[in-house]
């Protein structure tokens, strides 16, 4: 099978009863007081939209601004809104592991809270799972035509290069592993979360490599994307401390810090 450019091997799995799912979008947020109304309104007009039973969690990483109380009035006017807080400041990758463990979808996805990709993106990701793939990975590089605002030449430099060492330190032969718009199915999260060690900026390849580990269908997909400028990412700082994060993982697995992954997703079949 072929999804916009990517082929996805489904004979092993059974198809997904698109009419009997329900869905948790998990959206990771930290200091987003200012535009997280308007990513709420979006996400929420889409779920409905699309007619889901769905729940939407936002994970507060410990915000010092308005963003709790935000979601806690959200909450109070939609009964699919939950607010999950974590214990202070601990990252992206601490926060995503939190709301997916929280989740209780049967396609679980995130997104990030500026929506840099949009939410009806998801429905490419989630036919990408309803054709065989246990994760499918949203990618701006597959067809970087959709792209319609990039990012700064040095920040693209910074990013192949990076990509360039997960090839040889990981083996991840993946274009795009940062795209902040993921889906997974429930046991891919089962597999793949309660073994994650990174908190911040490197888990993205983390819970890959895992997967790979645990001999799951990855699909990348080609979706619209947009650069930020507000992003919170200093490629120069966070850059280093995720090239740090690409060998942590490396070595977690030579020392046997994984053991168990491919175990508990033949548990949780």
């Amino acid at each position: 099978m072929k999804i916009r450019g990517v082929f996805v091997f489904a004979k092993a799995r059974r198809k997904l009863d698109a009419e009997r799912l329900t869905y948790s979008i998990v959206i990771p947020a930290y200091n987003e007081g200012q535009r997280l109304e308007a990513t709420l309104a979006k996400v929420l007009a889409y779920v409905a939209e699309m007619g889901w039973t769905a729940e939407v969690i936002v994970v507060d990483d410990g915000s010092r601004d308005a963003t709790p109380e935000i979601v806690r009035e959200w909450a109070r006017r939609n009964s699919i809104v939950r607010l999950v807080e974590n214990p202070g400041n601990r990252g992206k990758g601490y926060s995503v592991r939190h709301g997916m463990m929280e989740a209780g979808g049967d396609v679980l996805l995130f997104t990030d809270a500026d929506l840099s990709s949009p939410i009806y993106e998801a429905e490419t990701l989630i036919a990408a799972i309803q054709q065989g793939a246990d994760i499918a990975i949203g990618s701006r590089w597959l067809r970087t035509e959709l792209q319609t605002e990039r990012q700064p030449v040095y920040r693209q430099f910074f990013g192949r290069l990076f990509n360039l060492l997960l090839r040889i330190v990981l083996g991840l032969r993946f274009k795009d592993t940062q795209c902040g718009l993921k889906a997974f199915t429930r046991r891919a999260v089962q597999a793949t979360f309660p073994r994650q060690r990174i908190e911040r900026w490197g888990f993205d390849p983390e819970i890959l490599f895992l997967a790979n580990k645990a001999g799951m269908v990855t699909a990348e997909v080609p979706v619209e994307w947009a650069h930020d400028q507000r992003s919170k990412i200093n490629p120069i700082r966070d850059g280093l401390k995720m090239l740090i994060d690409v060998f942590l993982i490396r070595w977690y697995d030579l020392t046997g810090k994984y053991q168990g992954a491919s175990a508990s997703l033949a548990a949780s079949k």
